[in-house]
């Protein structure tokens, strides 16, 4: 669904609690926890940056604190926010995801940071979320996911499957005429999760089980050569095939240069990516890569004013300018510019009032246009698919007319199919289900 309209068509819960949401109040006792809106607040405010700096996400999770330093000494230097300063508290969760929890929880309860922007992989958001809807905290997330999840506590700030796993089928599809299907991952939560989707989305347009091929790796996995021969020999079979990755990491450095040992070029056996950007480019040889394919939200390539503005300032900060910027990076400075806005708008840094302000935030995106945040608290964005050029960087070759609402449920999978998030009141809920009538709870 591609749309500038930003109510939540979906179902039909567009206008539900917008006039309640008007008259919430900032102060009291609240159904999530203690509001200290109206408390005397004064001091630096702590922002926390929860990515891994090094083990097998640093590769993707480094230039994301990077920007977010940035982000915050702009904002510093425009005043901060409220008249207070902003103080960033950055920690390594080393690519462990018990240790991403325990420092989340060290960021919220010793550091009290107002709000955490963090995480990369969908297991290392998944060991925090316990945490954040514990304590009443607020997570930034900036990666695309798998959605089946809607919680009060985070933003998600990338992609949902119909942001753009599903569009980048449907550009296969339609484009390259794509009958065959590979949906290779990192066996994690992400790639299976957004595979079940993918696979029920496939065989709902008539694509036959025996002609789509999963296949999970692990984190890290660098010897793709007996992998990369059982996809070339799938293809094999006289029809168009494709390759859908959820490849996350490190990993994808040895993936794609067996690739190109093997000869598998865009022509003959396509890839479209969705965990590899421009940064992950950077350390490969992308001659061989030519033509494969990604789909995000933003590409580095992206010619509009606020993107060459934005890249200008990123090489002034990081004082190189082969640095590049990518998808995740956009998403961390939508997020952080929404989170902005709400404290402004509520006139406090308290969980409860700033989630509140939060919905309905409006706030420019790089690739052209204004994302909003919805009552599921992911945010319209626009989808772009974008070949690989021999120089690490992407030619968008499809991009929708307008923004995409984001489906937290899949609606391709029984168990969601009914089921939405709003979290505005008086609904509240995480995931409510429009046949019943019921919320069941926080999503877990």
């Amino acid at each position: 669904m591609a749309t500038d309209d930003v109510s939540l068509t979906r179902r039909g819960f567009g206008g539900l609690g917008m006039a309640a949401l008007a008259a919430a109040t900032l102060g009291g006792v609240t159904k999530f926890g203690i509001s200290s809106a109206h408390a005397a607040e004064s001091g630096p405010i702590k922002i926390g940056i929860l990515h891994s700096l090094s083990g097998t996400m640093a590769i993707s999770e480094t230039t994301l604190k990077d920007v977010m330093l940035m982000l915050i000494e702009e904002q510093n230097k425009k005043g901060g926010v409220l008249g207070r300063k902003l103080v960033p508290v950055v920690v390594d969760p080393a690519s462990n995801w018990p240790l991403f929890a325990e420092k989340a929880r060290g960021l919220l309860t010793s550091d009290k940071c107002a709000a955490v922007f963090g995480c990369w992989t969908s297991v290392s958001r998944k060991s925090v979320l316990p945490v954040f809807e514990e304590l009443n905290g607020l997570l930034f997330y900036p990666v695309q996911y798998e959605g089946q999840e809607c919680s009060r506590n985070v933003v998600y700030t990338g992609a949902a499957p119909n942001q753009q796993a599903i569009p980048a089928v449907d550009y296969l599809m339609k484009e390259d005429k794509v009958q065959r299907w590979v949906l290779a991952g990192t066996d994690y939560v992400y790639p299976r999760t957004t595979n079940q989707i993918l696979e029920a989305y496939l065989k709902s347009k008539g694509v036959a089980a025996s002609d789509i091929m999963i296949n999970y790796t692990p984190f890290g996995h660098s010897d793709w050569q007996n992998i990369v021969a059982q996809i070339k020999q799938f293809g094999s079979a006289g029809k168009k095939t494709a390759v859908v990755s959820t490849i996350n990491g490190d990993a994808n450095v040895p993936f794609y240069k067996e690739l190109g040992n093997q000869g598998i070029k865009a022509t003959d056996i396509p890839v479209v990516a969705f965990s590899v950007g421009e940064e992950e480019l950077a350390g490969m040889d992308t001659k061989p890569l030519v033509g494969h394919l990604a789909a995000w939200n933003y590409f580095m390539s992206v010619d509009t004013p606020a993107n060459k503005a934005f890249i200008k300032k990123w090489h002034e900060f990081i004082k190189n300018p082969k640095r590049t910027t990518n998808d995740p990076m956009e998403a961390h400075y939508i997020g952080f510019n929404m989170w902005v806005k709400a404290v402004q708008k509520a006139g406090t840094t308290d969980t409860n009032a700033v989630i509140d302000a939060l919905i309905g935030v409006s706030v420019p995106n790089l690739s052209g246009g204004y994302s909003t945040l919805m009552g599921n608290h992911h945010i319209t964005k626009p989808v772009l698919i974008g070949e690989i050029q021999d120089d690490g960087q992407f030619n968008v070759v499809s991009r929708t007319p307008g923004l995409v609402v984001a489906q937290e449920w899949s609606p391709y999978v029984a168990e969601t199919k009914d089921l939405i998030g709003d979290w505005r009141a008086p609904l509240s809920c995480g995931n409510f289900n429009v046949k019943t009538g019921k919320c069941g709870g926080a999503s877990k």
